[in-house]
């Protein structure tokens, strides 16, 4: 099977291309940065160089490719025209070039966000049937990505993660670090809940899904077991702690929490955005996200894709932050 990849060399996208070499598939990689490629891949895959803006390494990459698995975009941006170039605009370019260049395309899939879908309430996941209702700019350009994979004319699958965690995730990396001086920051209180899955399970997931005949369905990805912002602070203390003492025998300081409440939380938010706008960078930490940070629950339901793969999320939270916890200390991120 010849495989498109772009985003090949960030976190999910590492891990993808991986996967797919060692079940023997003829990959190509459009990446930014060749020298990273080849310090991941080795000479496994085609490396093209190129951008989601750049016609012909999109032409290079994407000729004649049986399988196109569309992982860039953007997570954080300096504002809401940077996350539309990318995650809508960029995607656009992509399916008119895939459309052009591989007329036996069997499938392109769009790996798209729970962001797109938007919030619940708790105790009620959402499933493929809810509207979609994104409240950040991030997951309104997600959608917008949605809607150009759907318009492409394309055999399309889209796929929304809950939250991914793992090996070269530098998200939840922040709460990691805290959690050596025995922190554990929690907005609100604590009791927002939400679906995670290790990003191993979401390989697996995508691989499920190229290895169907599914075509023009959306899909849900997350491990069925919900967890609380409180419970996923407390846990990453203890996988620190766990990895400290199998070590150098020494834990962390004891747990200590940090309850930030919603007031203050959207005042730092406000006033970290400001700052990375003045500095001119990207950030996370801005007030755009406070309506995903402060939302009563980011949960969804991943049934629709386990009827129709035989797919199943298997890595629960704590030997999943283990197995991170461990990844981090081994190559100096802890």
């Amino acid at each position: 099977m010849r495989v498109f990849v772009t985003g090949a060399t960030g976190f999910i996208g590492s891990h993808l291309v991986e996967s797919l070499l060692s079940s023997g598939e003829e990959v190509a990689c459009l990446v930014r940065n060749r020298a990273k490629a080849e310090r991941l891949f080795g000479q496994g895959p085609r490396i093209v160089t190129g951008d989601l803006t750049t016609d012909a390494g999109l032409e290079a990459g994407a000729t004649d490719a049986d399988v196109v698995l569309h992982v860039a975009g953007l997570v954080s941006a300096r504002n809401r025209r940077e996350f539309f170039a990318v995650n809508e605009r960029a995607t656009r370019r992509l399916v008119e070039v895939v459309r052009r260049v591989a007329p036996n395309l069997r499938q392109f899939v769009y790996v798209s966000s729970l962001s797109a879908a938007g919030p619940t309430t708790r105790g009620n996941p959402i499933d493929e049937l809810a509207p979609p209702r994104p409240v950040s700019d991030y997951g309104s350009s997600k959608l917008a990505g949605e809607q150009a994979t759907r318009a492409s004319g394309l055999p399309w699958v889209i796929v929304r993660p809950a939250t991914v965690y793992g090996p070269r995730d530098v998200q939840l990396l922040r709460m990691f670090k805290l959690a050596r001086f025995g922190l554990a920051p929690i907005f609100g209180s604590g009791a927002q809940e939400l679906s995670v899955l290790h990003v191993r399970d979401l390989i697996g997931a995508l691989l499920s899904v190229t290895q169907s005949a599914t075509t023009e369905t959306t899909y849900f990805a997350s491990h069925p077991t919900i967890v609380t912002t409180k419970l996923l602070a407390y846990e990453i203390h203890a996988a620190v702690y766990r990895f400290r003492n199998d070590t150098t025998g020494e834990p962390p300081p004891p747990r200590f929490p940090i309850h930030i409440p919603q007031s203050l939380s959207r005042a730092g938010l406000a006033a970290s955005g400001m700052a990375a706008r003045m500095l001119g960078r990207r950030t996370l930490l801005s007030t755009d996200k406070a309506n995903e940070f402060l939302a009563e629950a980011w949960t969804c339901s991943a049934e629709a894709l386990e009827r129709a793969t035989g797919w199943g999320a298997e890595i629960s939270l704590t030997p999943g932050l283990d197995d991170t916890a461990r990844w981090y200390g081994q190559h100096g991120w802890l």
